[in-house]
């Protein structure tokens, strides 16, 4: 049967729905489906495999960690059997910050790698670009104060995210892609690359 570019970019939209339904529904099972394994996947608190990401998620849910994903319209470059696709999205994170129960948000996009095998498109390599956030009382009415100090450690994109999953404990990697900068250009070129051919291993997925 013919596959038609078409079909391919539906396929693929359908791995990133697939992945934020899946897991923000804990469908684990169904979750690990979506990836070629080992898959990596990299995010402003935990950068790993896809089966160890899994597992952080999980055990994160039992302890309270609420973070939920929604997501826009989607854009798909093929070449033969890989594609680079750019997916609009939000995260929610609800949590407590200085004992004040806050909500931040962070709108940006999902960056894909990913690869036809044995006539199955899966994720190799997921990395967000976080371009721009900011953080609320859930209460109106409550008083929150922030650290500059702590703020200023992280980019503009995701600074408020940052500084809420820092006060849970988590080290926050503090140079992820952003709205501009250099660490945007070198995702672009790591995705040219990928779609040109290079290898996982030669472009450190």
């Amino acid at each position: 049967m013919l596959v038609s570019a078409w079909d391919d970019r539906l396929a693929i939209r359908e791995l990133t729905e697939n992945w934020a339904l899946w897991r923000d529904a804990r469908e684990w099972v169904l979750f690990r489906t979506v990836w070629h394994l080992p898959g990596r996947m990299m995010a402003t608190w935990f950068q790993g495999t896809a089966d160890e990401f899994i597992e952080v998620s999980r055990a994160g849910f039992d302890r309270g960690v609420r973070i939920l994903h929604f997501l826009g319209g989607s854009t798909v470059d093929l070449a033969g059997d890989r594609a680079v696709s750019q997916t609009k999205m939000t995260i929610s994170q609800r949590a407590l910050v200085d004992d004040v129960e806050v909500d931040v948000v962070c709108t940006g996009r999902f960056y894909d790698f990913c690869e036809r095998r044995d006539g199955r498109w899966g994720l190799v390599h997921r990395q967000p670009i976080y371009e721009q956030d900011r953080i609320d009382p859930v209460n109106p009415a409550a008083r929150l104060e922030l650290d500059p100090e702590l703020l200023g450690r992280f980019p503009v994109g995701y600074r408020h995210l940052a500084y809420l999953q820092t006060r849970l404990g988590y080290t926050v990697k503090a140079d992820m892609p952003g709205l501009a900068g250099p660490e945007l250009e070198a995702l672009y070129a790591r995705g040219a690359r990928w779609l040109a051919g290079a290898s996982a291993q030669e472009l450190s997925l």
